[in-house]
């Protein structure tokens, strides 16, 4: 593929609004991309993959690179040095004639191979995954290294997986199976313009996030409560489990999110989601006692999910950390009151630290004087099947 200084342009505008202005990768890309409509697909992906590829290695290149970056020309260059680790060769521009005549190997022995740096991530959090996940901690750090795949989640309201499969290969979308409802493109394209998702007959969600909804052990027509709902991608599976029959309740402190989750809802054709913003404690105490299941799909670091969103490691900080588990477990103990008794509830995160999983239980369980159960939990590391990591627990509450 021929280079363009046009699309060059657009990563190092887009490096800048990441890291000097502390925008989200995600929107910043969102944007961009739909600032010029002569892209491509091809420029589209140009843009996107060295730009993350840049997030997810910034420590790393910026080692290589050997000069703090404060410019303008200092982007340039960490995208140069981008360009040759992939074995590309640079076009004849003036910023990018000091590196023209070299070599990648020869630049990557500039730099000292400390975990951290090889991995791109800030020391201190390289700390705290050592300290939590011992051994596990440097594969972990490689998988999320690693771009995300693509993954499909069937909505069986409307189709079911293999006709999903067979559709999209008409339109030259080739997949894998994956779980019982996945599909992972086998090639990374967007989906968002094909007649499929028009249609509704899938959403995107990543195949250890599908693992969730299932776990609640749903039956149609239960009353289910979503206490942390977002954009809606597992309220939209707790629906499609119910068959759309019985009710969800989708809850989340942030409207806008609940309002997207309505347009979701209506392309997937489910009709059974009740909205319901979060604006006082009273939201919650209306709800004592009346879910059958209840999802608490909490805020955590996101460390499980660093491979399709990398920026998130630079804007982490310690005393956030300390933050989050304590909303987490103050959601545990407030939230957990609209179970039934006898009623099952998950807690959930896309976290790979057991001091946003399993310590949190374990100290739930101990707070609750014997009313909850935990029925069984799983820990999902990014390594073991190549996609997100994440926690999930099922928990009964006996009285």
């Amino acid at each position: 593929m021929r280079i363009h200084q046009v699309l060059c342009e657009a990563v190092v505008a887009c490096l800048i609004e990441i890291f000097e202005e502390q925008q989200y990768a995600d929107k910043v890309l969102e944007k961009k991309l739909r600032s010029n409509s002569k892209w491509g697909a091809r420029d589209r992906a140009f843009i996107a993959e060295h730009t993350y590829d840049i997030v997810r290695h910034f420590r790393w290149l910026q080692c290589v690179y050997e000069k703090p970056i404060t410019s303008t020309t200092d982007w340039w260059q960490l995208l140069g040095l981008q360009l040759l680790r992939q074995g590309l060769e640079l076009p004849n521009l003036e910023v990018w004639k000091s590196l023209a005549a070299q070599h990648w190997s020869d630049l990557e022995t500039r730099c000292t191979p400390v975990r951290a740096v090889r991995h791109s991530i800030p020391d201190w959090l390289d700390e705290l995954g050592q300290t939590e996940l011992g051994e596990d901690w440097g594969a972990t750090l490689h998988a999320l290294n690693l771009p995300a795949s693509v993954v499909l989640r069937t909505n069986t309201l409307k189709i079911s997986r293999s006709e999903l499969q067979a559709k999209l290969q008409l339109e030259g979308i080739e997949t894998t199976l994956v779980g019982t409802v996945g599909l992972v493109l086998s090639s990374r394209k967007n989906v968002f313009q094909s007649k499929a998702f028009q249609a509704g007959w899938f959403e995107v969600q990543d195949a250890s996030s599908q693992l969730v909804a299932p776990l609640l052990d749903l039956q149609p027509g239960q009353r289910v409560v979503d206490a942390c709902a977002g954009a809606g991608g597992k309220t939209l599976h707790i629906a499609d489990l119910l068959q759309n029959k019985g009710s969800v309740i989708a809850l989340d402190t942030e409207a806008w999110k609940l309002e997207e989750l309505s347009k979701r809802a209506k392309r997937a054709g489910v009709h059974i989601i009740d909205r319901r913003p979060i604006t006082s404690a009273k939201t919650i105490k209306r709800l004592h006692e009346s879910a059958d299941r209840l999802l608490l799909d909490v805020p955590c670091s996101g460390l499980g999910v660093l491979k399709r969103n990398p920026d998130a490691k630079w804007k982490l900080t310690p005393e956030f950390m300390e933050r989050v588990k304590t909303t987490q477990q103050d959601i545990l103990s407030r939230y957990s009151l609209m179970l039934k008794p006898g009623g099952k509830m998950v807690y959930a995160t896309c976290s790979v630290l057991p001091s946003e999983n399993q310590q949190q239980i374990a100290q739930f369980l101990e707070h609750t004087s014997n009313r909850f159960e935990l029925l069984t939990e799983r820990a999902i590391l990014p390594q073991e099947a190549g996609f997100d990591g994440f926690y999930m627990a099922l928990l009964l509450r006996k009285e």
